[in-house]
């Protein structure tokens, strides 16, 4: 019964929070949103109902991040959509000028929240991606890196054209699940022959996240990032703020990044 109480509690108050929202919609257009035309204002209504204004709680806010902060609805941070909306329209311009030059982006997304819409990006443009997880020194060792990767893409090059059956059934067993294990750390790396040229991280707050973030700030390899009021914009050369844990959210902000790129 309290489990119950405390989950109706929960959705009422999230409720309340989109209502006043809504309600409060007109004043933000009147107020603030003067240089958002009509279709602009369409789009924001559909930020709302995918809930991408929701930050974490005022007590776990980077300071740094309030600049992106519309106002606080009990103790949740609400996120400014406007400037959401700006931030996704500057990634994509310089995603674009990427794309025209030929450039690298590695995605990094190890959430499940994000996997189906960053499998959809990965399709339309190749991009390389990391989904499990970061493997250290990626970046700031990639010379070291890659020699493991073309290994994994040969060995697997040659387990499906027939080249390792000519060993015995023990070691094709041991041999499957090395592959299996390099999957684990290389799947989606296919693409990747050189360094990437940027970044694109979901949730900046991950650990394996943070350190990517590292390893691209030593190289000075730009990064663009969803990131939520417990992040760091000043980490960010591209900064999207918005809900980063809810896979609504993170689905529209990349499906509507792909729909905009060239």
């Amino acid at each position: 019964m309290v489990a119950v109480k405390w989950e109706k509690n929960t959705k009422m108050e999230e409720i309340n929070i989109k209502a006043e929202i809504m309600e409060t919609t007109e004043t933000i257009n009147a107020e603030s949103f003067n240089a958002v035309n009509e279709a602009d204002l369409k789009v924001l209504q559909e930020m709302l109902k995918v809930g991408a204004m929701y930050g974490h709680k005022k007590t776990r806010t980077n300071p740094k991040f309030k600049k992106y902060i519309f106002a606080t609805r009990n103790g949740v941070e609400i996120i400014n959509l406007v400037k959401t909306l700006e931030a996704v329209d500057l990634a994509v311009n310089f995603l674009n000028d990427q794309i025209k030059e030929k450039k690298t982006i590695l995605l990094v997304a190890t959430q499940s929240a994000a996997w189906e819409a960053i499998d959809n990006l990965v399709k339309k443009l190749n991009f390389p991606c990391v989904k499990n997880r970061w493997i250290g020194g990626l970046i700031t060792n990639f010379k070291v890196v890659s020699k493991r990767l073309e290994y994994f893409k040969k060995i697997q090059t040659d387990m499906e054209s027939g080249a390792l059956d000519k060993y015995t059934k023990k070691e094709r067993g041991m041999i499957n699940k090395n592959i299996h294990r390099m999957k684990e750390m290389f799947g989606g790396l296919e693409s990747l022959t050189s360094l990437p040229d940027a970044l694109f991280v979901i949730d900046t707050s991950i650990k394996g996240h943070m350190t990517a973030i590292h390893e691209a700030k030593i190289k000075k390899i730009p990064i663009m990032a969803i990131i939520d009021s417990d992040d760091n914009p000043d980490l960010i050369d591209y900064p999207i703020p918005a809900n980063d844990h809810a896979k609504m959210s993170i689905e529209w902000i990349i499906n509507r990044i792909s729909e905009k790129l060239l």
